[in-house]
């Protein structure tokens, strides 16, 4: 059980790494598509940490991504970067502004479609120019649909878990 906000952060930026590691062994049916399961430690912290530690857990897991998958010296771990800070910006955003009125499931599918937009844009720019706007109804909808599964994940566990609601209970004043 971590005793204060940098163990925690620290717990949550290893599961990411944990997280990424499980994704990387899952065969990809579409290059550059992920699951996002190492965004569900970032969806957990939203509620127990200051957005200073939010972030580091952000770079905790992009780096780790980077070189776990061999593209940290690449276009793709810019694009990553990218990508997760928009994301986390999102979600940190959407979590503290509609905390009565937007649910980890929301905040999961913003931050998806969040960091899907930022990459897409970037492809445009940068990469494929304007054939990139050819696969972004493909990336939007997969973006969208792992934005629910892991928004889901991330209900359920907040609700069911005792060993979050333990730590719920020892870093946050809000109620689960």
């Amino acid at each position: 059980m971590p005793t204060d906000k940098r163990e925690l952060a620290a717990l949550l930026g290893g599961l990411c790494l944990f997280f990424s590691t499980i994704e990387y062994l899952i065969p990809k049916p579409v290059p550059y598509i992920r699951l996002g399961l190492a965004n569900i430690p970032i969806l957990l912290g939203l509620d127990l940490l200051p957005v200073g530690y939010i972030f580091l857990i952000t770079a905790v897991k992009v780096i780790g991504q980077g070189l776990l998958n061999g593209t940290f010296a690449s276009y793709v771990f810019l694009f990553s970067l990218s990508g997760s800070i928009a994301s986390t910006c999102v979600m940190i955003l959407a979590h503290r502004i509609g905390r009565n009125a937007i649910s980890l499931l929301g905040v999961s599918i913003l931050g998806a479609l969040a960091s899907n937009a930022v990459q897409i844009l970037l492809s445009i720019q940068f990469i494929f120019g304007s054939n990139a706007r050819i696969i972004a109804p493909v990336f939007l909808g997969f973006g969208t649909a792992s934005g629910i599964a892991m928004g889901i994940f991330a209900l359920v566990f907040v609700r069911r878990s005792k060993w979050y609601q333990a730590i719920h209970a020892k870093f946050s004043n809000r109620p689960v």
